[in-house]
Parts: C-alpha cells; structure tokens; sequence
C-alpha cells in the first residue's frame, strides 16, 4: 500500500543528468561568451550611471525643487506637492538622502525601460491574438513567479553588480504595464472606434491618435503598479550588488540592526508614497479630462 502514500517520481539519476546538463550549458555560456554579454549590456551600464549621477550628484534644493514640480504637474493639488517635500525632507534628516536617490534613479530607470518595452508588448498583445496568447502564458509565469527565482539567470550570465540588478527589476516589474496597455486599450468605447472609421482613420492613426489617448488613465494605473513592483524588487535585487535602501535592509537584516532596518524601510515606503500618490494623481486627471472629453 506503498503506493498510495509516495507519488510516483521520475527517476532522480535522470532528474539530476537533466539539471546537470542545463546548469552546465548555461555555465559554458558564460564561460565561452561572458566578455560578449558584458560587452553587450556595457551601455545599459553607463545609463545606469548616467542617470544615477544626475539624481545622486544634484544638490538636494534642486532635486526637491523637481520632483515638487513634477507633483504638481500630475496632481495640481498643493497637498500632494507638500507630502512630496515633506517625505523628502524626511528622509534627508534621516541620513538617507544618497541611498534614497540611488534606489530613486534605479526605480526611475527601470520604469521607462519597463514602459519602452511593455507598451509595444501591449499593443501587439492587442492587436494579435495567437502573440497576445502567448505572452498572457508568459505574463501568468512571470507574475506567479518567486522574485528570488529571477536573480539566478542573471548573475549566472553577468555576475554580481548594477545591471544584473537592473535586469531583474525590470524583468519583474514590467508585467504590469503590458496588461495594462491590452486592458486600456480593449475597454475604448465601440461607438468611439465606429466613428473612427467613419471619419476615415487608417488603424495606426485609430490607434495613435483615439485608442491611445482614451486608454492612457488604465496605462498610468499600469505604470503605478509597475513602479511599485519595481520598489520592491529592489530590496531583493540589493542580495546581488545592487545600492542603496534595499543593500542598508539587507545589511540591518544580517546584522540585527533594527532601526537601520525600520529607517531604511520607512524611506523606502516614503518613496513609494510619492510615486503613488503622484501617478495616481495623474491617472485621475488623466481620466477627468477624458470624461469631460466625452461630455
């Protein structure tokens, strides 16, 4: 009655000549071709830093200055602008301002990347239906997926630094937008596309200038979740190298260091406020003006 209780298995010498051989191909990979990969993804590097610099190097008035006017841009609500500056100044008093514009340009990186590569996606996720079934099965994977699991490819093919990090945020973060954009796009009214082709427009112009337009509040509600997922990859992707908030947990983790933890925790949650808040402000205007469009 054995049988009953133990599921049966393949056979665990065939399981491990399998996982063998695929750990070995993928070490070989990177033992015949790492120079090449690193060459390849070297300019992604000097992105990193570039805008790294900029965010990290700017004196704090003028980071402040932009990031409240940026708020206020989205929002036009002085109560936003003023949680923005408050945060901010929050955490400067803390001593966290270096690490937070170091997890800031990483998050803000990740983001247009995310958008650059999602928003395409989505569209063809749209448009097609056999490349939209596809990725709705790649899509499901990779957001049931465990976020350590996406750092073992990574460093296997680049090691430990910046862009493995990098990488792994946006390969996380960037299902969202992707769903979003298809979502955005399927819930424009049938009436509006009707008169679309009634005017005479030729699919990318229906496209560009009516669908993209009208789904725009769902593809900013797409960008608030996939910055958010991008936050928290971060503190995960500081395991292989990456700075900032996410490396000082990791370090109050191991060392048992409970208010560096609690202070780097709140910052990183105060970052998160005002990416939210600000992009959900947005959205909403987003969608007041569509609303009043159709009125």
């Amino acid at each position: 009655m054995d049988w009953l209780f133990k599921f049966p298995q393949l056979d665990p010498d065939f399981l491990l000549t399998i996982k063998r051989a695929i750990d070995g191909s993928l070490r070989a990979l990177t033992r015949l071709y790492g120079d090449t990969i690193e060459n390849f993804f070297y300019p992604l590097q000097r992105v990193l830093i570039f805008f790294e610099g900029i965010i990290a190097g700017s004196p704090w008035p003028l980071v402040v200055g932009v990031l409240a006017a940026v708020a206020w841009f989205a929002a036009r609500h002085w109560t936003v602008v003023a949680a923005v500056v408050g945060t901010l100044i929050a955490i400067g008093l803390l001593g966290l301002w270096q690490d937070a514009m170091k997890t800031i340009s990483l998050v803000f990186t990740a983001t247009i990347f995310s958008i650059a590569v999602g928003m395409p996606l989505g569209i063809l996720m749209n448009r097609f239906r056999r490349i939209g079934g596809v990725l709705q099965t790649i899509l499901d994977v990779m957001q049931t997926m465990p976020p350590f699991v996406y750092l073992i490819p990574v460093v296997m093919l680049l090691g430990i630094g910046r862009v493995p990090g990098f990488i792994a945020v946006v390969i996380y973060a960037v299902p969202p937008i992707i769903r979003f954009t298809d979502l955005g796009i399927r819930l424009v009214d049938k009436e509006v596309l009707e008169a679309a082709d009634a005017y005479g427009c030729s699919r990318l112009q229906k496209l560009w200038k009516v669908q993209m337009p009208l789904a725009m509040p769902t593809i900013m509600a797409g960008v608030n979740q996939t910055i958010m997922m991008a936050l928290g990859m971060v503190v995960i992707a500081s395991m292989i190298g990456v700075q900032g908030l996410g490396l000082n947990v990791l370090q109050a983790i191991a060392n048992q260091y409970f208010t560096q933890g609690i202070f780097n925790g709140f910052a990183i949650v105060g970052i998160a406020i005002i990416f939210d808040r600000t992009t959900q402000a947005y959205g909403r205007r987003l969608q007041r003006r569509r609303g009043t469009a159709h009125d």
